[in-house]
Order: structure tokens, then C-alpha cells, then sequence
């Protein structure tokens, strides 16, 4: 198991403490003996692509303010190299350090173009910062690419042909698209490694599930080096002898995480290496040029098509806080760049291009895998809250002046009424009961819930609490059970719930009021769970964990109504572990088959998990989670797996086909266990711990450990039983809805000539197609477009501009993203790439 090589003291949270150092150790070659000059007979076949490099991690047991400092001195260091050995080549990602040294060091900012023009520096990466890779959504990392192509361009006059990401955890099978369409054709990783996932070679073709392919390397061993690659290049030629398709591989060398770079013993070892009587070809070299040769040899090489997993499976979960914010800030400047961009169009609205830019760019530095997984400092969470906040600031600002311009436009004229403005985000017509919340501080004035549509992407006026239509059913909630035409709802005296589906005549759950049990599971693992796979078995690697697998659940529930109809019930139900509480609002409303719950979890427990556990009462479950702008199905095994916004099992029920759906606002982690579903909620490790040494060695001397997900924390659920597949309820809308509801607003008393209801554009002919994306160009005032199929089935949608009065018609393959570009004054539209060209 590799781990990071680190040239600072460790830490457990916020306290330094002396732990071992976590350097790689070099193997000792089985195939020759380097220190005696004895390479195998056939070593001189090989070529090594020597990489100067010096990974930097702008923020983990540092604040990403040293991260800044750390660029420079590494930028600078390496320019020294270059000076001082004439052939020496460095590689460096990141467009977010390239503004850095641009903000503070212009001349750097020169010298560093100048080697590039030199084909001496190699800008790789294409990306804001290297990001982890599960957690961020599809749209995120179509801005990645965007913000960090278009930085480096302006920057070094350079993009990046190669995505280069070697130390996130985790890789999503529907990247191959998203880098190509960055313009990128090659990948670097090198998590997970052979020992936790078996590919047929170092080198493949990825290919995507819309049949997209990158050329994609694995790195052997690390991407630091600061010692003799003497070493390196041996125990390469031992992990990968002739099992291999290719000759030529790449040796990365340089100090990293804390930076550094290459340094001056381990290029005198190269040099050294160079003369090396029977030793492999080496030679300083680019990841571009690696790439640029092996494509010209057209090996044969063999093709993967799955997601890349699974390393730190901990990451997906660890840290709470910053993965709700995470989620939020996403939706919510997706949100307000749809409806700012349109409201400039159509009643004027602004669209402050400018603050959308710096509050994704937050975000997108908040996505450093080391951030966004949880696995750094405590210091750095208050770092993440602010910048999320930001983010968060700049978004429901600008919606919110963007609608309530556009209210003020709408009549509302009867001083004897209560007017609202509901705006759907969505391209598709949205129908249900929604709330007016802040209505709760001037409670009597008017109803806080309305039942209504609102048409695709415009809005509607609600006056007096009535929309357009009202459900001709109502809700109840008495005793223990919360009912509507579709279900009953019970509870358990421990807290779980039973869903008996009426028009199926059948539970939902397994054992009827089983659902939604919070089970509490030992979890000794570190902050990244190292070769943890599944929570409930034991480690037997270099970490060696025992766990003790499930050992109780909340319990001790107390009930009580909180609402009884007729739009809406709702239930809240108190539990109990340990020193920690729960709270759950269970609301069903007239009319729905969505059940929604409200959760407010004090935690105070450590080194342990909590999953909600939902036994769906099928055979032969398949499990299928979201991901970046796509899905995958994996296996009900148990192990931990990353998904976005929902998950679902489907499976038979004698002769039919049913199952149910998750949604969450805040969550990453997931288990399947055959039929068992789990959402994994928390888990309370140290800040910033790394094993395998103990938590008792790294605290003696009285080092503080601080723990993560202390204290409250809330996060909604949504559930959607359902008949036949996911498909057919169309989740992927649902998840849109769920996670981007209606903005709705006040109105006060004034005249106006806009309607009482509008709709300004809408996707029709393709309900497997969202447009998950509405924004301004980056270079002038054309409107850019994404739109996602998302069902993994060919689509032929029509894109209508009611209020312009133009449309457009195309095709999406299964499982494709893509981007228009429409010139608003004369209605052309054209195909672009994620860099919006």
C-alpha cells in the first residue's frame, strides 16, 4: 500500500505531533541488483521517460495560505534545475498555481513561458487544481476544465493535452467524455494501485459508457522521488516484468505533497543511470512527449470500460460539513446562473459574469482532493465554510435579485391578497406542493403551502395559497402512521418506518417497519479507511484494522405530529445512541409518491459510523448509483462505493419488477448488501490521521486529536418507491427537482405588464435529457447550453425559446453531454466543447 511522502511532521486534526515519516520505501528489485550493476539481460528494451515533478497539495496538513508559498518555491527551485542541467524537464498542473505566480512573481510568470517555448516545461492537468474525483459533480468538472483551459491559455499560452490527476481517490467511468471535451486526450492516475484494482495493463484505452476513449496511464510505485532512481526504475522493471503491452514508461521523480520538485541527488542519479552498462533507456522527458510516442508505435492495448476504484473509501464520507457545502454551492450557482441568465434576455435582469466566475473558482479550489475528501487539517474546514459561504452569498444574492426584478413586473394589485412568485429552474413543467418558509414570521398573513405547476424554466403567481390546480386527495397523520392515496406510513417504537405500497398491496420494506434504521457500526479505520473496503469486515494489509462490524442502532423513539393535512403531514421522530440524538421530520404531501425526510443528527461518538439502512423487500437487487453526469451499476456486495444524489436498488417481486430510489442533499458514501441499501451518514475519525500508526503512539506526549462531525448536523432524504425500473419514474429529474426546488418569493402590492405566468425554455420530446446548464459565455454575451442524456438511451430532443420564438432539434447518444452555444439577437445555435468552442 503506498502512501504519501510527506517532508513535514505529521498531525492528528490540529496538533503536530512526531510520528514516523510516511516515505516510500524502494523495493529491492527481484530482477537485478542495481547497487552492483547487474540489470536483467533484456533491461536495455526498456525506455524510461524520466518526469521532473513536484506534486504539491495546496492544502492538507498545511492552510492552503503556506500552499501558496509552496508553489513559488517549487516553481522556483525547478527553474534553478532547469539552469543548472541544461536538458532537465519539469511537469506541473494546476491552473489555480499559474494565477498564483501570476498574481505574485510576473517574472517567474515569464521565465516559466519561456521554458515552455523550450519544451522544457510541461503544463499538464487542464484543471483548476487536481480534484478529487467522485465527489464533485458533472457540472463542477465541466468548470474545472473550463476555468483552468482558459487560465492556462491566457496565462503560459498553453493548454493542457493531458489530464493529470495521480493523487485523487478514485477515478468515475464517465470522465473519459468530460476530458475530451476539455480537449484532452490522455490521462494520468495513479489510485487506485494493483493491489486494490486489477486492470490488464499500466497502459489502456478508458473508454466511456457513450464510447468516448482516452489513452490512460497508471503510474507505477509514486509520483515522488526524492532520493536514487536507481531504485525507481528496478523495481518497476520487477512489478511490471513482460506482462505488459508496452517498453516505455514514465519515472516520475522530485519531492512532493509539501513540494519541493527535483532536486539535485536525484538528477545526478539519473545522470548517473544514463551510463549505466546494461540499464534501461532514460532519459528526461514530458508527459506530453510519452504520449505523443506511444501513439505513434499503435500498440494494441486493451480497453477498459469501468469506473476506477476504489482508494480511501473513508474520503466519501469523512468531513460532513464540506460535502453538504459542496452540494449546495453547485446547485445553487447552477440555479442562479440559469435564471440571471435568462432574466437578462427577458426583463433585464443582471448576470454578474464576474462574481460567477470567482465563486466557482472558490469551489473549485475547495474540490483539491484533500479538501473535499475530508482528509485534511481541522483548521481547514473553517477555511471551506468560508469559501463555500462565499459561493453560496454570490448565488442567492444574484437569484434573488434576478426574481424579485421580475416580481415586481407581475401584477398584484388586490391590497386584500397575499401574492407569491414561484420560478422553476428546470426545463420541464415541475408539479407539487412547495413552501414559502419565511412565512413562518408573520404567520396569519397568508398560507405557507400552495399546490401548483409551474411551467419549464418561468414562473408563476400564487395568490391567496391557490395555483392552478389543487390534488383531489388529501394527506392524514394520526398515532403512528402518515397516509395518502399512494401510501401508509408507520413507525416502529425504535424508530424505523414501514411504507406499505396500496396500489401494489405490498411493503416496501422487508419486515414492514424495517426502513430508514440508523445502525451504528465500529469503525477504527483513519481518516481514509486504508484498505478498508467493506465497514464491517476486518483489514489484513499493513493497516490491519479489526472492527467489530454493527454493534447497535438508534432506538428509543419518541413521536409526535407536527402537521395533519390536508396539503401536507408530518411526523417527527426522536431517537437515541449512545451520547448522541436524532431527529427526523417525515413529510408526506397530498398527491405524491415522494416521501421526504428532514433530519437534524447530534452526533458525539468516535471512531464510529452511522448508515441508515434501508432493506428493500426484492430479489435479485440490482444496485445502480449516480455519478458525474451519468450512472453505474455495481455490485450488491457490501462494499463501500462513492455515488452523487441518489441511489437505488431494483429487483423482482415474484413476477414483477419494483424497487426503490435514496435522494440525499449532503451525502457521498453508499453500501449494498444484496437487498440492503445504505446511506452512509457519518463518520466520527480523527482530523488528518494516518495509519497505520496507532492513535495512542501519535498522541503520546499529549498531542490533541480532534474529531470530525461532532455536533449537529442536518441533510434531507427523499424516498421513491417504485414500479418496474428507476428509468421509469425518471430519477435523474426527480434528483434535479429534489436538490434545485422552485424559487418562490414575496410579492408586495403594484401594478405590472408581465403575465401571471411564463414559460422561456423547455425540452420537450426526450424526458431522458435534463439541461443541467444555462450560463453566459465566458468571452461575450452568447448563451451556453448543457444538456445531458441521462438514461443510457439515444434521445432526439427539441430545445424551445417560447418568448423568443426559435428552437432547436438534435440527438444525443446514451450517456452523452452536450454543450450548445446560442447566439441570443439572431437565434443561431452551434455544437461546442465543454470550453464552450
Amino acid at each position: 500500500m503506498k502512501t504519501k511522502s510527506i517532508s513535514r511532521r505529521d498531525f492528528i486534526g490540529r496538533t503536530a505531533v512526531g510520528t514516523a515519516a510516511l516515505a516510500l520505501t524502494p523495493l529491492n528489485s527481484l530482477l537485478a541488483n542495481p547497487a552492483a550493476g547487474a540489470w536483467p539481460k533484456n533491461a536495455r528494451k526498456y525506455n524510461f521517460y524520466m518526469i521532473g515533478h513536484g506534486h504539491i497539495d495546496p492544502v492538507w496538513l498545511w492552510p492552503w495560505t503556506e500552499g501558496v508559498s509552496v508553489v513559488h518555491s517549487t516553481f522556483r527551485s525547478a527553474l534553478d534545475r532547469m539552469k543548472e542541467t541544461p536538458d532537465v524537464v519539469f511537469t506541473a498542473s494546476s491552473a489555480q498555481f499559474y494565477q498564483w505566480v501570476a498574481d505574485n512573481d510576473p517574472a517567474m510568470l515569464a521565465e516559466i513561458r519561456q521554458r515552455i517555448s523550450e519544451g522544457r516545461w510541461n503544463v499538464v492537468g487542464g484543471w483548476w487544481v487536481e480534484p478529487d474525483m467522485n465527489i464533485p459533480s458533472g457540472e463542477a468538472m465541466a468548470r474545472q476544465g473550463l476555468y483552468g483551459q482558459l487560465t492556462l491559455q491566457k496565462l503560459v499560452g498553453k493548454r493542457a493535452t493531458v489530464a493529470f490527476n495521480p493523487d485523487s481517490f478514485g477515478h468515475p467511468g464517465t470522465l473519459p467524455q468530460i476530458i475530451h471535451l476539455q480537449g484532452m486526450e490522455n490521462y494520468v492516475f495513479m489510485r487506485p494501485d494493483p493491489n486494490e484494482k486489477t486492470i490488464p495493463a499500466d497502459l489502456f484505452w478508458w473508454e466511456g459508457p457513450d464510447g468516448t476513449k482516452v489513452l490512460t496511464y497508471r503510474i507505477q510505485h509514486s509520483y515522488n522521488e526524492g532520493g536514487d532512481m536507481k531504485d525507481r526504475v528496478a523495481s518497476t522493471l520487477e512489478q511490471v516484468k513482460d506482462r505488459q503491452p508496452m517498453t516505455d514508461f514514465m519515472g516520475f521523480f522530485g519531492i512532493g505533497d509539501h513540494g519541493g520538485g527535483p532536486t539535485k541527488k536525484t538528477i545526478a542519479s539519473i545522470e548517473s543511470l544514463k551510463t549505466d552498462k546494461g540499464a534501461p533507456t532514460v532519459f528526461y522527458s514530458t508527459v506530453d512527449r510519452y504520449f505523443a510516442d506511444v501513439r505513434a508505435k499503435q500498440l494494441t492495448l486493451p480497453v477498459v470500460k469501468d469506473d476506477l476504484q476504489h482508494h480511501a473509501v473513508g474520503c466519501y464520507s469523512a468531513e460532513s460539513e464540506i460535502k453538504r457545502n459542496n452540494r449546495r454551492s453547485e446547485a445553487a450557482l447552477v440555479t442562479a446562473e440559469k435564471i440571471t441568465a435568462v432574466g437578462s434576455l427577458i426583463w433585464n435582469a443582471h448576470y454578474p459574469k464576474e462574481d460567477f466566475t470567482k465563486a466557482w473558482k472558490q469551489v473549485l479550489f475547495l474540490q483539491f482532493h484533500d479538501s473535499l475528501a475530508g482528509s485534511s487539517l481541522a483548521e481547514h474546514s473553517q477555511d471551506a465554510r468560508e469559501g463555500h459561504n462565499y459561493a453560496l452569498n454570490i448565488a442567492h444574492t444574484a437569484t434573488a435579485l434576478a426574481v424579485q426584478k421580475l416580481e415586481w413586473q407581475i401584477p398584484a394589485e388586490d391590497p386584500a391578497s397575499h401574492y407569491l412568485v414561484a420560478f422553476n429552474p428546470h426545463a420541464w413543467e415541475v408539479k407539487g406542493v412547495f413552501e414559502y418558509t419565511q412565512y413562518q414570521s408573520i404567520a396569519g398573513k397568508a398560507p405557507s403551502l400552495f399546490h401548483t405547476s409551474i411551467p419549464p424554466l418561468g414562473y408563476r403567481q400564487i395568490r391567496n395559497g391557490q395555483g392552478d390546480s389543487q390534488p383531489e386527495s388529501t394527506v392524514s397523520a394520526e398515532n403512528n402512521r402518515l397516509e395518502n392515496e399512494f401510501y401508509r406510513i408507520t413507525f416502529a417504537a425504535s424508530g424505523e418506518i414501514g411504507i406499505f405500497d396500496k396500489e401494489a398491496g405490498r411493503e416496501v420494506f422487508k419486515g414492514g417497519a424495517t426502513g430508514c434504521k440508523g445502525v451504528v457500526i465500529d469503525d477504527p479505520s483513519d481518516t481514509w479507511s486504508h484498505e478498508v473496503r467493506d465497514f464491517t469486515k476486518n483489514t489484513t494489509g499493513n493497516y490491519k484494522y479489526t472492527t467489530q462490524g454493527e454493534i447497535g442502532a438508534f432506538g428509543q423513539a419518541k413521536l409526535s405530529i407536527l402537521e395533519n393535512g390536508p396539503l401536507r403531514g408530518v411526523i417527527r421522530v426522536r431517537s437515541a445512541y449512545g451520547k448522541s440524538d436524532m431527529a427526523i421530520d417525515w413529510l408526506l404531501t397530498a398527491g405524491s409518491r415522494k416521501i421526504e425526510a428532514r433530519v437534524s443528527l447530534n452526533w458525539h461518538e468516535h471512531l464510529k459510523m452511522l448508515k441508515f439502512s434501508f432493506p428493500v423487500d426484492v430479489e435479485s437487487p440490482e444496485a445502480t448509483y449516480e455519478v458525474p453526469y451519468g450512472f453505474i451499476v455495481r455490485q450488491a456486495n457490501g462494499e463501500e462505493d462513492p455515488g452523487q444524489r441518489w441511489i437505488d436498488v431494483t429487483g423482482q417481486r415474484g413476477a414483477d419488477t419494483c424497487g426503490l430510489t435514496v435522494f440525499n442533499d449532503a451525502k457521498y458514501g453508499y453500501s449494498v448488501q444484496e437487498n440492503d441499501l445504505r446511506v452512509t451518514v457519518t463518520r466520527s475519525a480523527p482530523y488528518a490521521h494516518h495509519g497505520p500508526r496507532s492513535l495512542a503512539d501519535a498522541t503520546k506526549g499529549g498531542a490533541e486529536v480532534v474529531w470530525q462531525d461532532q455536533g449537529i448536523q442536518t441533510f434531507r432524504l427523499l424516498l421513491t418507491p417504485h414500479k418496474g425500473s428507476w428509468k421509469d419514474i425518471n430519477v435523474p429529474r426527480i434528483a434535479e427537482e429534489f436538490i434545485a426546488p422552485p424559487v418562490v418569493i414575496y410579492q408586495g402590492i403594484h401594478g405590472g405588464t408581465m403575465p401571471k405566468s411564463n414559460s422561456y425554455l423547455s425540452v420537450d420530446n426526450a424526458p431522458n435529457v435534463i439541461v443541467a446548464s444555462v450560463k453566459k459565455a465566458e468571452t461575450n454575451n452568447d448563451f451556453i447550453l448543457r444538456l445531458v442524456e441521462t438514461q443510457g438511451k439515444a434521445a432526439s430532443p427539441t430545445l424551445r425559446f417560447p418568448s423568443a420564438d426559435f428552437s432547436w432539434r438534435g440527438t444525443l447518444k446514451p450517456g452523452e453531454i452536450k454543450t450548445l452555444r446560442l447566439n441570443p439577437q439572431t437565434g443561431y445555435i452551434k455544437e461546442v466543447n465543454l470550453l464552450e468552442e
